[in-house]
């Protein structure tokens, strides 16, 4: 062990543990931990140590710097925004409607115990996952419910100016289909469908809980 390092808990999974649960299941997050651990070209898993380590095991082709990152253009480089995450109450329902508006489920899974809980700061947290993800497979969405701790707030049924996260923006090929096909799962559109000049037709949808979602079609 090198000096300052700190000793693995035997029941702490390490980088290659985990990277075999995102193969088989959850893949492209484990709970609230938003970052991929399966290799892809460019990319290299360094070296296997615990999950909190992550960050610095895996990193595109290029130069590493002295802060551990690399660089690209002179800046450290983003590999991608990997997934959103969107806490309910009902998985199952959250699931049909997102699989409904045409995203594939990538696995579902239970995330608890004291490693999860140093990264989201819940101790004893019990948390379902179901990840979900976009035709392209370059977006997904992170779908969790909460066994422990119980839910401590709902921000669901805030308005659209009030602060935080928003909303998810979708682009549809065909928008009055695809909300034809979500108003069965309780769906509803917040005011109506608008068309900005010759580009878009788009609109704001109300799903199951109150989840804001955008929708838009692209014309011409």
């Amino acid at each position: 062990m090198t000096p300052g390092a700190r000793a693995r808990d035997p029941a702490e999974p390490t980088v290659r543990s985990v990277e075999r649960l995102l193969v088989t299941g959850a893949r492209g997050g484990v709970g609230h931990i938003a970052v991929q651990l399966t290799r892809r070209a460019g990319a290299e898993v360094v070296e296997s140590g615990p999950v909190d380590a992550v960050s610095s095991s895996i990193a595109p082709a290029g130069t590493r710097h002295a802060g551990g990152g690399y660089r690209k253009n002179g800046r450290v480089a983003l590999q991608r925004m990997d997934n959103v995450g969107i806490v309910v109450e009902s998985l199952d329902a959250a699931l049909s409607f997102f699989a409904e508006l045409g995203l594939e489920l990538d696995g579902r899974t239970m995330v608890e115990g004291d490693w999860s809980g140093r990264v989201t700061g819940l101790r004893d947290q019990r948390v379902e996952i179901a990840m979900m993800r976009t035709p392209d497979g370059h977006g997904r969405i992170e779908l969790s419910r909460f066994l422990t701790p119980p839910v401590v707030a709902d921000h669901r049924d805030a308005p659209v100016n009030a602060l935080g996260y928003l909303r998810v923006m979708f682009a549809v090929e065909d928008l009055d289909d695809t909300l034809a096909r979500l108003q069965r799962h309780g769906a509803h559109v917040v005011d109506e469908v608008v068309q900005y000049e010759d580009v878009y037709r788009l609109c704001y949808v109300r799903g199951p809980e109150g989840i804001l979602i955008g929708l838009a079609e692209q014309l011409g």
